[in-house]
């Protein structure tokens, strides 16, 4: 699942052109000359130019034998466009694709299967909510590349005005307490659109519950069963206390634009929001913090979606020896600290979350993403994303519908929309 949250950053295209560039070569990936050229696709905004130079320069170092063209690629559109890759005969190398996108593209046929890798690639220690959607059918198809989740971000200095400690913020109740006393004398409490379904997930598996579920084959809705019922309640007390839209999501207008405009005390963003208010607001600047989102109890951090991003090798792909040796450096455990500090994000396995304890935003991320979560693995998700009868239920909720039948009613809309795809 994408996530454009990198405001101003600069992505140089190494090379021109979106086709991918043939070579003759076997499949290990060495051309007959002794060198081969990996054509490899990263979507636009995951990682600055600098990292990105860096990478590719300490690669071919250290792989004097491969070189690599980077190609970036834009989100919109990017699943017509990569489909058609998979089938044809022209096939980049490498490709990064959104975690939740690898069920539609690996039901294909199309990805090398990299099942007998996970060991090799460090795999034990993945986080979930990125090798759980890179599998398929039992198979591992795409290689966590990295993690972002959401955080509360916060205005310190209203929080000490209001003499509330963010630190001491662990539970639901204690959120909504201090909440509560922050929405007053025109400030709203917090900011969370009516459509923020993303959000909503995280509370509905607090809850024990989900989405959806399979059964016999066949998915089902289920945001109607008690525990996702229980969630929307909570979502729906929280979006009480500010005045965000019943009928649009974060992007509708931009949080980060409400944010700047110094009378909220609290979103739900990745991070990279906390930047973007800043850009739009400077006085602001040393005056953001981090919490992760609270849990039903102490012990535990609220669930959080894990968005992020996999890389996956098509079978097409006639250099698939290069094509996993790019793979396995990058998402390394040496290049994925790099990466994590770069960009502000949750590397691809628990066991470098210590990377980023420098970082504020990012170590927020880093306790939360052991909670992280995915949405249903199955190519039928991108039909629900597609109409996403979860927003319309939200707003009905939100606007004064009866909850158990319009969450009914969406979840009869998931059954549906999962289940038309083969």
């Amino acid at each position: 699942m994408k996530f454009r949250f990198f405001a101003g950053v600069s992505v140089l295209v190494l090379t021109a052109g979106l086709s991918a560039c043939s070579s003759s070569s076997d499949s290990s990936g060495t051309s007959s000359g002794g060198n081969t050229t990996i054509d490899v696709w990263l979507m636009r905004d995951s990682v600055s130019a600098r990292f990105q130079n860096e990478f590719v320069k300490g690669f071919e170092t250290a792989h004097p034998d491969i070189k690599v063209k980077v190609q970036i690629q834009e989100w919109d559109g990017i699943g017509e466009k990569v489909t058609a890759a998979l089938a044809s005969n022209d096939a980049p190398d490498v490709i990064e694709t959104g975690n939740t996108q690898v069920a539609q593209f690996a039901q294909s046929g199309g990805l090398l299967d990299l099942s007998d890798k996970v060991a090799d690639l460090g795999g034990k220690t993945w986080l979930k909510g990125l090798a759980e959607p890179g599998s398929y059918d039992g198979k591992q198809y795409g290689i966590p590349y990295y993690a972002a989740n959401r955080v509360v971000i916060y205005r310190t200095d209203l929080f000490k005005q209001a003499g509330i400690d963010a630190s001491t913020i662990k539970t639901r109740d204690q959120w909504i307490a201090a909440t509560k006393k922050l929405n007053s004398g025109g400030t709203q409490g917090i900011y969370l659109p009516g459509q923020s379904w993303y959000t909503l997930a995280g509370f509905v598996w607090d809850e024990g519950g989900d989405l959806s579920t399979r059964s016999g084959g066949k998915w089902k809705g289920t945001l109607d069963t008690p525990e996702a019922i229980n969630g929307m309640r909570f979502y729906e007390q929280l979006q009480a206390l500010g005045k965000g839209p019943k009928d649009s999501d974060e992007a509708n207008p931009p949080q980060a634009d409400v944010m700047a405009k110094g009378k909220v005390a609290q979103v739900i963003s990745t991070p990279g929001g906390a930047t973007a208010v800043v850009q739009d607001n400077p006085e602001l600047k040393g005056k953001l913090g981090f919490f992760p989102i609270p849990g039903k109890t102490a012990a535990t951090p609220g669930a959080v979606f894990t968005g992020g991003s996999d890389l996956v090798i098509p079978t097409a792909s006639a250099k698939q020896g290069a094509a996993y040796t790019f793979v396995k450096e990058l998402t390394g455990g040496a290049w994925q600290k790099k990466l994590a500090l770069a960009m502000s994000y949750v590397p691809n396995r628990t066991s470098l979350a210590s990377a980023v304890a420098s970082d504020p935003g990012a170590a927020t991320m880093a306790v939360g993403a052991a909670e992280g979560h995915a949405t249903p693995n199955t190519p039928g998700w991108a039909a629900v994303e597609a109409k996403n009868p979860i927003k319309d239920y939200m707003t009905a909720v939100l606007t004064g519908g009866d909850i158990q039948k319009k969450a009914a009613t969406a979840s009869d809309a998931i059954t549906a929309a999962m289940n038309s795809v083969s």
